[in-house]
């Protein structure tokens, strides 16, 4: 027979359950004693039944922790190659994924810090921001917003990631890879919104310029000279402009999400210029929402139908100014000169002010009173290029990769408007 030895814990662990054995003291008194629960006391009681007085002694059966020899080993050495800068979370994510390796969040985490391959982070002193409650119906509140970041990780130029995230489902409603966060690449994703889903009640954007403007000459001093703001009220969709990043937080909660996951999971699939991505992203959209979304608190959909065919729908997604026409029918637009051709003589065009639209795709419609005229494009002598403050970056970066360069001996000057 094989003698058991127990240790000092153990001998007092039998004295104490013996009495509870013996009806000497109850459970509770005996988990007091002990620093046992009363259901860790139970536990004790039934495995000394089965097991006589050896079940006292603690078990360990490694269950789901014990791995095959070299499993552990295989993993850091893919974690290496591959995962280096991913979470332990993410990197569990893509061992199963693409390697039919499983191995839990935690467990990869102590391996990963153990052969120092992450760093626990550290906690953030916690500032007080009190929850706002989430829409509850699917397109009653729809938070934007734009992410400057290296997401091709030099494999092209820095760009801007805008997101269209749902309030109520923390949905991704749409995202487009554009070189700058400008008036256009808004447009571009408020039109395949509207097309795909319908309109919603409101966008909630901070106050980048593309949204708010406080110029005096604003019609109420606030938002009403912005192009953005001129088609959503033609849309009769309503645009709130949050104060701080804060009360936009699912959408600035999502772009720190997108800046791990997405930036990885494109480097894994090879994506290296906008184009790409923009193709990508249709895919990982389906994923990331599968993944991450809710379900809204109701089932209605507070998107209202889209009722303006695809032309109209265009000119109001456009660039809209104005210009008055010369006595001889012409108008300066970008350094170009726009001639208006009429079957007749024309003579109520003079000094007339038309509408110029300029489309997302580039095309320049000219409007009279409802009306589209006719015109024809006299190009100019010399180059002459067009970029806001936002765009000068992308545009000299562009200028610089051609190559563009006076020629020997030169005397005119390339022509730039900001």
């Amino acid at each position: 027979m094989t003698e058991i030895k127990f240790n000092e814990e153990e001998m007092n662990r039998i004295c104490v359950i013996r009495k509870v054995m013996e009806k000497k003291c109850t459970q509770k008194e005996a988990g007091n004693e002990l620093g046992l629960s009363d259901r860790q006391i139970r536990r004790l009681l039934k495995r000394i039944r089965i097991e006589g007085i050896g079940g006292i002694q603690k078990q360990y059966k490694g269950g789901n922790r014990l791995f095959k020899e070299g499993f552990k080993e295989k993993v850091l050495g893919l974690v290496r190659d591959r995962y280096h800068d991913f979470g332990p979370k993410f990197a569990s994510e893509k061992l199963q994924e693409l390697h039919d390796l499983k191995v839990s969040r935690e467990t990869l985490r102590q391996w990963m810090m153990a052969d120092n391959l992450w760093k626990g982070r550290a906690r953030k002193r916690a500032r007080i921001h009190q929850q706002r409650e989430r829409r509850s119906c699917f397109g009653e509140l729809v938070q934007i917003d734009g992410s400057h970041h290296d997401w091709f990780e030099g494999r092209a130029p820095k760009c801007c990631l805008l997101v269209f995230i749902d309030d109520a489902t923390s949905r991704i409603i749409g995202m487009r890879f554009e070189e700058s966060e400008t008036t256009t690449g808004y447009m571009r994703l408020i039109e395949r919104h509207v097309t795909t889903y319908g309109r919603p009640l409101a966008y909630y954007s901070d106050k980048h310029s593309i949204f708010l403007t406080t110029r005096e000459s604003s019609l109420d001093g606030r938002l009403e000279d912005t192009q953005v703001q001129r088609a959503l009220r033609t849309l009769q969709i309503t645009l709130i402009c949050a104060h701080s990043s804060q009360a936009k937080g699912r959408v600035e909660r999502a772009n720190k999400t997108l800046q791990d996951r997405l930036i990885k999971e494109m480097r894994l699939k090879g994506v290296s210029n906008i184009e790409e991505g923009n193709a990508f992203l249709e895919g990982f959209i389906s994923e990331y929402n599968r993944r991450f979304s809710v379900e809204p608190a109701s089932t209605n959909d507070a998107h209202k139908p889209l009722y303006h065919d695809k032309e109209r729908l265009k000119n109001i997604l456009s660039i809209h100014e104005t210009r008055k026409l010369s006595k001889n029918l012409e108008f300066s637009y970008h350094n170009k000169i726009y001639k208006i051709i009429t079957p007749t003589t024309g003579y109520r065009l003079r000094h007339q002010t038309i509408n110029v639209y300029t489309h997302l795709d580039g095309k320049i419609v000219l409007v009279l009173d409802d009306k589209e005229l006719a015109y024809e494009v006299l190009e100019p002598k010399h180059p002459h290029y067009q970029a806001d403050s936002k765009e000068i970056n992308v545009l000299l970066d562009a200028l610089v990769i051609a190559n563009i360069a006076l020629p020997t001996g030169s005397t005119q000057p390339l022509h730039y408007t900001l």
